[in-house]
């Protein structure tokens, strides 16, 4: 459905084919889909989604749950930046502008980020290399570059774990301005419509069910542990823990219309957010965790990751370049 859509798109002109196509540059023989499976979970990236997380199954979910409908779904990176500025003049989206310097894992409004480094490390760990396009914009790369790198939790078999780093690499004086504190993605979440039951866990085998409605805009919650899971009317869920995050999390159902085609538009969304100042030529990585199963399997797999994690730290970092 997406290489038609592309297809389609491409067509009317509102992706050039230089730019629908541009990871297959990387190695045209190569897969698109890369995977790792070990016996119960199955998660993946796809080069042709600028490497991010576009595969997430389990035994008892063998279908993939990860929304891949455009270049802001996914399970992937977001980060936000600077000074909103309106450049509809330059092509911006009228729907996201003013708007922040805002580099997507995934891709722009109508395009896909391109990859530079896609490879199975070992049958445990996968690795991607991305150079991200900026959100608001058609089609204009980020200069900034971003990496992943996926696994599996050791000692669990239900729980993924990924690391995630951006490098900026802005001019000192650019349009955007200096660092200023912005609400980043820690990540971005999205999967199938089904999985609409929002809970936050409290520790202790405990849950608090958080109420929905249908967004954008989204709801907002704080999860006391960092821990936020999303159920099916089946039971089985997957939950996100993201110690590092530090602020109000934003989290719903989109469009009142029950699916599990991951091309759908109807979705859901959960994203962690940590308030960072990030510079024209800051590094920031963080560590979460997804680990997915039923309401007490994803209990035990939190406790544990909690008693291993919960003093994870984000590292920051900021280096200087002289302007041009």
């Amino acid at each position: 459905k997406l290489y038609h859509l592309l297809q389609a798109l491409i067509f009317i002109g509102l992706v050039p084919l230089s730019t629908a196509f541009a990871a297959d540059d990387l190695n045209p023989t190569a897969p698109k889909l890369l995977l790792i499976d070990n016996g119960v979970v199955r998660v993946g990236i796809d080069r042709s989604m600028g490497a991010s997380i576009t595969w997430l199954s389990w035994k008892e979910q063998p279908g993939n749950v990860v929304n891949i409908h455009d270049p802001g779904r996914l399970i992937q990176q977001s980060y936000y930046a600077g000074k909103s500025r309106d450049r509809t003049a330059d092509g911006q989206s009228i729907d996201w502008s003013p708007w922040t310097w805002n580099p997507i894992q995934g891709g722009g409004v109508s395009s896909w980020a391109r990859v530079i480094r896609f490879e199975k490390v070992d049958d445990a760990t996968l690795l991607g290399e991305t150079i991200p396009k900026l959100w608001d914009m058609p089609d204009e790369e980020a200069s900034a570059v971003m990496k992943q790198w996926t696994g599996f939790e050791p000692g669990t078999e239900r729980t993924i774990v990924v690391r995630n780093r951006i490098e900026c690499n802005r001019d000192v004086d650019d349009a955007w301005g200096k660092a200023s504190l912005r609400p980043q993605e820690v990540p971005a979440c999205y999967f199938t419509r089904k999985f609409d039951h929002f809970r936050s866990y409290l520790g202790d085998g405990k849950w608090r069910t958080e109420e929905t409605s249908i967004g954008p805009p989204w709801r907002k919650a704080t999860p006391p542990l960092n821990a936020m899971a999303c159920f099916s009317d089946q039971g089985q869920g997957i939950a996100i823990y993201s110690p590092t995050a530090n602020s109000i999390w934003n989290y719903g159902p989109h469009v009142d219309a029950p699916s599990n085609d991951p091309s759908a538009g109807p979705c859901v969304h959960v994203a962690p957010i940590s308030r960072v100042r990030l510079g024209p030529q800051s590094t920031y990585e963080y560590r979460y965790w997804m680990t997915v199963g039923s309401e007490q399997q994803i209990t035990t797999s939190l406790d544990q990751l909690m008693k291993r994690h919960a003093q994870e730290k984000a590292i920051l970092e900021n280096r200087t370049r002289t302007a041009k």
